[in-house]
């Protein structure tokens, strides 16, 4: 089985089919390329708002690499090749900051959910947790600029949740695996103290459909964004 790779921005979720056939080329870009003004009509197109998340403006890209896999918009992995924790890369977009450089926030949590388990028409075991990284930060105050590898996840002593690498079960269809860049909704420096889901399905609420943006909530983080 193959799963179709797309990164959105201060998110990026992955799916083992196409979700905008219409427009290929454009889900064919690197990620130093990315429009995003493009990237909140996507995440709509695709469900991620208001299945995810709640409505946001992306304001950075994610860029996510597997040993010799680099995700691109729309590119296809095999799940063979997913199987470590990615290289995870913040970087700042031309297109949203034009007056200068962004700031960083100094506390950065990753999150991974597939909101399709196991399968998109039966969510039944949604969200289903697949990894949390914490107290992540960058080099500088700034984020790299486009074309920079800075890697932020320096390994398994990151991580409140381990990583559990994506593999849809056969025949369950499209799965989109959504990557999510945190920042603590207070603007925080300090060590952040998170709770940990208490398990992967449904993300410990113990409700189908519910996952990632009730346990941010809950610790008080909110998408990197405008």
């Amino acid at each position: 089985m193959l799963v179709f790779v797309v990164i959105l921005l201060s998110l990026s979720y992955l799916t083992n089919a196409l979700l905008h056939p219409a427009r290929p080329e454009s889900l064919q870009t690197p990620m130093n390329d990315v429009n995003l003004d493009d990237v909140r009509a996507i995440l709509k197109d695709a469900e991620i708002i208001p299945t995810v998340l709640d409505d946001f403006d992306p304001s950075i890209t994610i860029q996510v690499s597997w040993g010799n896999a680099t995700a691109k918009l729309g590119n296809t992995i095999s799940p063979s090749e997913l199987q470590d924790a990615p290289k995870i890369a913040l970087l700042s977009s031309q297109a949203s900051i034009s007056g200068g450089a962004q700031t960083a926030p100094s506390n950065i949590v990753l999150a991974l959910t597939d909101p399709d388990a196991p399968s998109r028409s039966n969510p039944k075991w949604s969200e289903m947790c697949h990894w949390i990284a914490a107290n992540l930060t960058l080099p500088s105050s700034s984020f790299p600029a486009p074309g920079s590898d800075a890697n932020i996840h320096q390994g398994p002593g990151d991580d409140l949740v381990p990583y559990k690498p994506p593999g849809p079960p056969p025949k369950t269809g499209k799965h989109r695996y959504v990557f999510i860049a945190f920042k603590p909704a207070n603007g925080t420096s300090s060590p952040l103290n998170l709770t940990a889901p208490s398990e992967r399905q449904h993300w410990g609420t113990g409700k189908q459909e519910h996952g990632v943006r009730d346990w941010a909530g809950k610790n008080g983080l909110v998408p990197i964004g405008k």
